[in-house]
């Protein structure tokens, strides 16, 4: 019934809104008055329209599936955080992603009552012997269940020297380890937050992360074949920044990558994104802003395709984990799937002008980065040489000095502070950087929020 309602308006090219703009701007010149740049260097446009659209290169399909409520859970108490991940699934969550401390800790019963969640497990160490017993264990625990545990193992040995400054044994043993471990699991990750928490900008988080994904391709290609690389599930873990459409743009970009990438190996393209709000912008004082923050960093999560959402709690960064904070999280993101409906429409950024341009630029500068570190010998390298450091050094510097001069605001904090609001007795875990005197064989990244600095001086003065 629409077809030909529009037929008598004429098309107005981006030319003609140019024209227009320029002449309500009464003289102000169009370039410096309207357009800003981004710290990726992207210019942003006050309008876009189709004609952007056909200037963008046709990209592969990016659909994602249904976005999962993820609960995240550390490991101190096994029958404790067993009780805890039964009663998060019973309260809303659809998935758990346990953090194994040690090698003392039983999966067999951390996982009782379990069976059918969807659970990632993430391990402080790196051990072959006990993946051996823990698959052994789930391969006769799902000839006997009625619902076959669903659990995928999450190793990542590049973020751990990434984010401590060592491997966990030698390069040469963690590698073998590696291997043999993925012959068992089919499944690796990327774990990405710790590039955003640490200050880089969407370009490098995107190139790190795939130079990072490379490096483990670049060792494996020839352990596999086609068929089995095929079968492989590859999950990348990313922290989500308040920049709103950016960030959408910034998940759709990391799945054109990966498809890139994976094309190049015959490797699965399909990718498992999990996110979860970024902590740099996080605050300790007036604190239930951090709630505002996190739910609109989720809704970007959601729109640029993740998979699966760990929400952070708002007191996460100077309070232990408590059962209210937890399942106000959780509840923020209840509501976005079960009261606004977030679930319903699959890729519902595609086809937006902004949007589009976003993806396209960011995933080509990206490109260009990577190519670069390539280039200059590769990610490791680049690691042990300090680039990475440097430049993500450089990154957060520029950033740190925006929130410095009020460029960017966190209210609450460097803009309409409360003076009569005090933390100095509410603070459980030490919220800044911490500083440990040991040997490493690289220079960690390091995560360092931003309202650190002034944050101390509060809580001096107090």
């Amino acid at each position: 019934m629409i077809d030909g309602l529009f037929d008598e308006f004429d098309s107005v090219s981006a030319k003609q809104w140019k024209q227009k703009i320029q002449f309500d701007l009464n003289g102000a010149d169009y370039n410096e008055t309207l357009i800003w740049k981004s710290n990726e260097d992207i210019s942003v446009k006050p309008f876009y329209n189709l004609e952007d659209l056909k200037a963008i290169p046709e990209v592969p399909n990016t659909k994602a599936t249904p976005w999962q409520i993820c609960q995240t859970i550390f490991v101190a108490n096994v029958e404790k955080s067993n009780q805890k991940a039964i009663k998060a699934i019973q309260r809303g969550a659809e998935s758990i992603k346990f953090i194994i401390p040690n090698q003392d800790i039983s999966i067999k019963d951390l996982l009782e009552n379990l069976d059918g969640i969807p659970v990632f497990l993430e391990f402080q160490f790196l051990s072959e012997t006990y993946i051996k017993k823990l698959n052994a264990w789930q391969l006769e625990h799902n000839q006997k269940a009625s619902f076959k545990n669903d659990i995928q193992i999450q190793t990542d040995i590049i973020g751990n020297l990434a984010r401590t400054g060592n491997w966990f044994h030698t390069i040469n043993s963690d590698f073998t380890e590696f291997k043999s471990i993925i012959k068992q699991t089919k499944s690796f990750k990327i774990d990405a937050t710790l590039y955003q928490n640490a200050g880089a900008n969407m370009v490098q988080q995107l190139a790190y992360a795939l130079a990072h994904a490379n490096e483990y391709l670049n060792a494996i290609d020839s352990d596999f074949n086609t068929e089995t690389k095929q079968t492989f599930q590859i999950t990348f873990e990313v922290s989500i920044g308040s920049n709103y459409f950016f960030e959408i743009a910034k998940l759709r970009a990391l799945r054109v990558l990966w498809n890139t990438l994976a094309s190049e190996y015959d490797i699965n393209s399909h990718c498992h994104i999990t996110a979860t709000p970024t902590k740099r912008n996080k605050t300790i004082y007036d604190y239930n802003t951090n709630l505002l923050r996190s739910t609109t960093e989720c809704m970007s999560a959601i729109l640029g395709g993740a998979n699966t959402i760990c929400n952070l709690p708002y007191d996460a960064i100077y309070k232990k984990a408590n059962t209210f904070s937890e399942r106000m999280a959780r509840n923020q993101l209840l509501i976005l799937k079960h009261e606004s409906y977030f679930d319903k429409v699959n890729n519902p950024s595609d086809g937006a002008y902004y949007i589009e341009s976003l993806t396209s630029q960011l995933a080509e500068k990206a490109l260009t980065l990577f190519k670069d570190i390539e280039a200059n010998g590769g990610f490791l390298k680049q690691l042990k040489e300090g680039t990475i450091q440097r430049k993500i050094k450089e990154s957060a510097t520029k950033e740190q000095q925006q929130f410095d001069t009020g460029e960017t605001i966190l209210l609450g904090t460097n803009k309409h502070p409360n003076p009569n609001d005090v933390m100095k007795n509410e603070l459980e875990l030490y919220p800044f950087v911490k500083t440990h005197q040991r040997k490493t064989l690289i220079e960690p990244i390091i995560e360092k929020r931003l309202a650190e600095t002034l944050e101390q001086k509060r809580l001096k003065n107090e």
